[in-house]
């Protein structure tokens, strides 16, 4: 089994006033001369540095996705249907689905795009350790075909192609596996190629003139990874960068109104509870923490109004949620009394709002009578031990559809006894049924009324407390074209992008 690169020392986070030096100058490419708009590099600030050595095989998969220099074999439209990419054409027999393999597309490194291409590449991720969230729960095989791949599950499964637009199932060529890591330098068919990473402060990527979808507006893109919100808001106010990966709220009444935008994400921020062990092992203490928790406050002081109160673990960002939920009732456990139970909450800075929601949520709980420790780190630093259930409480802003477009992958992660992202080590029978079929229903109206009925099995534990649903403020520099703002983070610099 191939193992996603270990986790890399966080990066010295850089303050507003040591920002100047930090992004290359603008103007750095060479000038096209084959009818390209602008002979200007794309300068990125990015939030959260590589947690992984940017390997496909981790979440480091949708910045490959967001810089356009990795592909899947399908895209996601806004619906969440597929659309072709790597593949052309996709059919259903049973447990096999046999996609077409797009002709005349070249890796970086120069190799064809072939079926057997293909085939490693999905079979490395199939075999990693830990393997890629989106497969969680599911077996698959995959053999080459002539011009074809054939994809069998052990059962029938309806979203095989929106899974396989996970960016974390990405088509690399073979010398992205020589080494004991994926390596995405120089191998993927995006039309940026990855040229250069300096660990976790920067990488480098230049227009790749083969690709298969036609030239890029712009020569290419220089990424500064910048974990300090207020350092991204004055890297945008001073033009030190082009376009800005999540402005902190706190930060965004001080930007150029012109120069931000605000979408409504499908990202939750909810507080994950541990229920194997400690205080909230049991159900009324459960119950107590969510009954302590004043959501509207956190909106209102924390986020200066700019998110959403949550109503559950799915918000606005899919608008079919709020219906099917109406007149649904959870059945919870009464709230017990604290009675000055000792608990610690763990969260992570690159996030700048979350720091400030565990102090809030410190107030509310002591309030509640609960006696309440923080332990607050960058995420790269903490992951491991919320995964391990090290803490009694974690909170956690989460993507609910962040790999397959549907919100029962990430309900399996989270929440089935087996997947991959438990952190409130949930094992709960009616929760692992609900969530298998919401998981196994095919697409459409039944699937999305199962998949409210697996959130309703979730709420009724009280393993996760859903508190507000974001919106992500972006900030793009007045001379950038065309720059992508996805509720998904899956796009931003794409082909056509560029700066004036």
């Amino acid at each position: 089994m191939r193992l996603p690169a270990r986790l890399l020392p966080a990066a010295l986070v850089p303050t507003a006033a040591l920002l100047t030096g930090c992004f290359a100058p603008s103007g750095s490419g060479q000038a096209s001369s084959d009818g390209e708009n602008s002979g200007k590099r794309i300068r990125v600030a990015m939030m959260q540095p590589p947690r992984s050595g940017l390997s496909p095989l981790s979440d480091d998969a949708f910045k490959l996705s967001r810089w356009s220099t990795a592909e899947t074999l399908v895209t996601l439209d806004e619906d969440g249907d597929a659309e072709p990419a790597l593949a052309t054409d996709w059919k259903q027999s049973g447990r096999t689905w046999t996609f077409t393999i797009r002709d005349g597309v070249t890796f970086h490194d120069g190799t064809k795009l072939t079926a057997q291409a293909v085939v490693r590449s999905l079979t490395e991720a199939a075999a990693a350790s830990p393997k890629p969230r989106i497969l969680d729960g599911v077996k698959l095989t995959v053999k080459a075909e002539g011009d074809t791949v054939a994809v069998t599950t052990a059962a029938e499964d309806p979203l095989v192609p929106q899974r396989l637009s996970s960016p974390q199932l990405s088509i690399l060529s073979a010398k992205a596996y020589e080494g004991k890591t994926v390596d995405p330098v120089g191998t993927g068919t995006g039309a940026f190629e990855l040229t250069e990473v300096k660990g976790t402060t920067s990488a480098r990527l230049d227009r790749y003139d083969g690709y298969w979808g036609g030239k890029a507006k712009a020569p290419g893109i220089d990424v500064t990874f910048v974990p300090d919100g207020t350092a991204r808001a004055a890297a945008l106010r001073s033009g030190e960068a082009d376009v800005v990966e999540a402005v902190p709220v706190s930060q965004a009444a001080l930007v150029d109104q012109d120069l931000i935008t605000e979408v409504p994400m499908p990202r939750t921020n909810t507080l994950y509870l541990n229920m194997e062990k400690g205080v909230f092992k049991d159900a009324g203490m459960r119950a107590a923490a969510r009954e302590a928790i004043d959501a509207e406050t956190i909106v209102k002081g924390v986020y200066e109004g700019r998110a959403d109160i949550a109503e559950g673990l799915l918000g606005p960002a899919l608008p079919w949620a709020s219906g099917l939920r109406d007149g649904q009732k959870v059945q919870r456990a009464k709230a017990g009394d604290p009675d000055g139970a000792a608990i610690t909450i763990g969260t992570f800075t690159d996030r700048a709002e979350l720091p400030e929601v565990a102090q809030t949520l410190q107030q509310q709980f002591q309030k509640a009578g609960f006696k309440v420790k923080l332990d607050v780190r960058e995420y790269a630093n903490i992951e491991s031990d919320a995964l391990a259930g090290e803490f009694d409480a974690f909170i956690l802003s989460r993507a609910t559809v962040l790999d397959s477009g549907d919100p029962a992958a990430y309900l399996y992660s989270d929440f089935a006894s087996d997947g991959s992202f438990n952190i409130a080590q949930l094992a709960d029978g009616s929760v692992d049924r609900a969530v298998r079929k919401a998981s196994e229903t095919q697409a459409g109206d039944g699937r999305r009324r199962a998949v409210i009925e697996a959130e309703a099995a979730v709420l009724a534990t009280d393993a996760a407390v859903p508190m507000l649903h974001e919106r992500v403020i972006q900030g793009d520099a007045a001379g950038v074209v065309d720059v992508a703002h996805d509720p998904r983070e899956r796009e931003l610099i794409t082909v056509d992008t560029y700066v004036k």
